[in-house]
């Protein structure tokens, strides 16, 4: 059993073996974001946005600047963010870093320029890993993981022409390179991959088969059903379905295998869901969703969240 199985929120949120690594005083960066959420992105607690950062800053510290913070395990576990805390019910912090679930403790994760850091209180009983998410858009894409830009490329069915288009738009006008492929050519696990088509055309894909297996394996909290896909399942935290979509319905998500830097999936349940789909991928529709589904001008972040 993994340190991971056993400590999921500990492994997430920060390691006590790497709390006293030095990371060494630097030139300092600029233009980082920090944003406070809960409940998968829904209620907001603060943003910070800081134009200078000093060189030896790590995840941990800028946190701990910018918000109140109760930590345990020698300053290395975050308990509490303005006063709000985990609980024995599998309800914790995680972070992410440019929209990736970041490998390391906060305390050992330098931050680098334009990086956006988020940090979410949210139920993990349906899965402790969700190994990217979408709500930092136009990150991972701009810059990248690390401190290091990463190539992206894009993978489009033959069907999706218009959607494949817009997207490769997107990607431009964000002065992101895009190297446009046709659906299956692969991407290769140091570039950041963006499929483009309807379930159908993406379901043998292996990061499909993460998807349609769950958020226990794919962190996405929604999945397609029937024998072509032509319904989306969108399901709540405790990876229940809440909803169905029909004909029209789209979703914008993200996921990772293993090691490999992340897949973008820009689908649907038809040509006219992918369209949708296409079509919210904007910093402004995608901002602080773990994932996005829509059907025609409605936006649906998921994990859909309970009504009262």
């Amino acid at each position: 059993m993994t340190w991971r199985a056993v400590f999921p929120a500990i492994a997430i949120a920060a390691a006590v073996a790497i709390a006293g690594c030095g990371l060494g005083a630097g030139k300092g960066t600029s233009h980082v974001t920090l944003t406070v959420t809960r409940s998968f992105g829904t209620t907001p607690i603060g943003s910070i946005t800081e134009q200078h950062v000093p060189g030896s800053e790590t995840v941990m510290r800028m946190l701990e600047r910018s918000f109140r913070v109760d930590t345990r395990y020698g300053g290395g576990f975050v308990e509490s963010i303005d006063g709000l805390s985990g609980n024995s019910s599998r309800l914790d912090w995680f972070y992410y870093v440019n929209g990736i679930e970041a490998p390391v403790g906060a305390a050992g994760t330098a931050v680098h320029a334009g990086d956006r850091i988020w940090w979410d209180l949210h139920d993990w009983s349906a899965t402790d890993s969700i190994p990217a998410v979408v709500g930092s858009f136009p990150e991972p894409f701009v810059h990248g993981s690390g401190g290091r830009r990463l190539p992206t490329a894009l993978q489009c069915a033959s069907d999706v022409g218009a959607a494949c288009t817009r997207v490769e738009d997107e990607l431009s006008a964000i002065g992101v390179p895009v190297a446009t492929q046709l659906l299956g050519t692969g991407s290769g696990t140091d570039s950041l991959g963006v499929l483009v088509g309807t379930w159908r055309d993406l379901r043998s894909a292996l990061v499909a088969s993460f998807i349609e297996q769950g958020p226990s394996a794919s962190g996405v909290y929604a999945r397609f059903a029937g024998s072509s896909g032509e319904a989306l399942e969108l399901l709540g935290p405790h990876a229940q379905v809440v909803r169905t979509l029909g004909a029209g319905a789209g979703l914008i998500a993200a996921t990772a295998q293993s090691s490999a830097e992340p897949t973008w999936l820009v689908t649907g349940t038809d040509s006219a869901g992918v369209a949708a789909a296409a079509a919210a991928l904007t910093p402004g529709a995608l901002r602080d969703h773990f994932a996005l589904a829509v059907q025609g001008s409605t936006d649906l972040p998921v994990p859909v969240q309970a009504t009262r």
